[in-house]
């Protein structure tokens, strides 16, 4: 299985960038996963709706130009579904029989996903009704996609 986590901006904290790293070490045994961070669109704090829709519309661009036409697209947004650890490792073992090899779980800027990248996107996630750090978001999303592996191959580590 080949998956991608493209992101919109950059990991700058160090100790973010120690966890996922740990992870993607884990995941190798497992699957190909890599990240593609994509530069977000320098704005404003106070922006109109307009112009927020303009810089999704801009971040919205470049992600869908990294996402091949044959890839099951799961984009990360808050209004998305909430499953268990359980349910996710569901949905990779069936994308996996099905013949769904390669994967996208898209993450947003900080003013979240265009609508076009949301059309794309073939499921939708959501971790919580909370908002948190799209950095952050990578980090909890790698670690879930070790244990869904580990769940779906009966080791222990999912309690």
């Amino acid at each position: 299985m080949n998956i991608s986590i493209i992101t919109v901006g950059k990991l700058k904290e160090k100790y973010l960038k120690q966890g996922i790293n740990e992870y993607l070490k884990r995941l190798s045994a497992y699957a190909k996963v890599e990240v593609v961070e994509l530069s977000d669109e320098k704005a404003p704090e106070n922006l109109s709706e307009v112009e927020m829709e303009q810089v999704k519309g801009k971040e919205g661009e470049r992600i869908l130009a990294k996402i091949p036409q044959d890839t099951h697209v799961i984009a990360l947004a808050i209004e998305g579904k909430m499953k268990s650890s359980e349910q996710l490792a569901d949905d990779l073992d069936k994308l996996a029989t099905y013949g769904k090899s390669k994967i996208a779980f898209v993450i947003g800027g900080s003013l979240g996903l265009s609508s076009d990248v949301m059309k794309r996107a073939n499921d939708t996630l959501s971790f919580s009704k909370m908002t948190f750090p799209h950095q952050l978001m990578r980090l909890i999303l790698v670690e879930q996609i070790y244990r869904g592996f580990r769940i779906n191959r009966g080791e222990p580590y999912h309690k």
